[in-house]
């Protein structure tokens, strides 16, 4: 069996954590070093006190370029100041999971490109790509809403809002994210100025022929742990039969992404690599549900999606997780 050698930076935090219980569990993956300055020579069990018992790793000081491909779960901003510092072998492929590359003007550090990591949008960019700029959850959950319809150039304005958990957050404290305030709250916040903007747009704009569409986007925080809900409303005469049909053929190749005509919900996929799509229509106003898990599809589940479609490994190789439902 062909197995991918896999070192992590940043393996401390919400994402790394993440990253390291998908990748246990994934059958062509062999975990060689999990990086984290604040916590070298620690059990990553420790840190992740969900995973005693599953491995007996510790956090590395040191960098291993014996591998495969590097997964960076870092800050914004930090991506780019790690491959700055440190000369990575350009044979060792790259996953990126900040903002740092996802857009067209920042793609480049050096000789390494990256290719923006959507699947539903990129496959088979993605499979040629030797670095991968991996979405943000926000960004994943609208465009997955909206692909469909942007492929057909017709969205012209959109109106959309979304709630997430608190992990969306990271793991540093702030006033917004301790228990106390989030508890029994909501509160909007980055009105229509959200930095998955540019990326989402960037997309649309690639399918429809470099023709924007204005994405009015109101996010919050909601009380919960994972997870995003998103909303996107515009106008059309299609009829909602119509709408169907074009979602389901754009999906229909695309192991994770599920249109449905019933209600959705958040439980429906936390703790899943999927997104759920749901359709409504009211006069000329249609409005398109999208949910996903913010640390999966959103994040980790997405960069693993991208690692197996570089390696040439079956899409959905070790995604097939079970949601959260009760």
């Amino acid at each position: 069996m062909q197995k991918v050698n896999i070192g992590i930076v940043g393996g401390a935090g919400y994402t790394g954590g993440e990253l390291l219980r998908v990748l246990l569990r994934h059958p062509n993956a062999n975990i060689s070093f999990v990086h984290s300055t604040s916590s070298a020579g620690e059990l990553v069990s420790k840190v992740h006190a969900d995973l005693v018992g599953d491995t007996d790793l510790k956090f590395a000081a040191e960098l291993d370029q014996n591998i495969d491909v590097l997964f960076l779960c870092v800050g914004h901003g930090d991506a780019k100041k790690f491959l700055a510092a440190n000369d990575i072998k350009s044979s060792v492929k790259i996953i990126d999971l900040s903002q740092d590359f996802r857009l067209a003007n920042t793609a480049t550090i050096g000789d390494r490109n990256f290719v923006y990591g959507l699947p539903e949008l990129q496959r088979d960019a993605i499979k040629t790509a030797s670095n991968i700029a991996n979405p943000g959850c926000f960004a994943t959950a609208i465009q997955l809403g909206l692909l469909p319809l942007a492929s057909q150039n017709l969205l012209k304005e959109v109106y959309t809002t979304g709630i997430t958990g608190s992990t969306g957050a990271g793991q540093g404290l702030s006033s917004t994210s301790h228990f106390s305030w989030r508890a029994n709250n909501i509160q909007a916040y980055k009105t229509l100025q959200h930095q998955h903007l540019n990326e989402i747009s960037q997309s649309l704009a690639q399918l429809q022929a470099n023709q924007n569409a204005e994405i009015n986007f109101v996010p919050w925080r909601g009380d919960f742990t994972r997870g995003i809900f998103v909303t996107s409303v515009i106008t059309s005469d299609l009829s909602v039969e119509a709408v169907y049909d074009l979602y389901n053929t754009y999906y229909a190749s695309h192991p994770f992404t599920h249109v449905s005509k019933n209600n959705i919900d958040l439980k429906q996929v936390v703790n899943t690599n999927k997104c759920l799509i749901h359709i409504e229509k009211q006069g000329n106003k249609i409005a398109i549900h999208s949910v996903i898990d913010n640390l999966l599809k959103g994040a980790v589940g997405q960069a693993v999606q991208n690692m197996n479609l570089i390696f040439g490994l079956e899409e959905g190789i070790g995604l097939n997780l079970k949601a959260n439902y009760f």
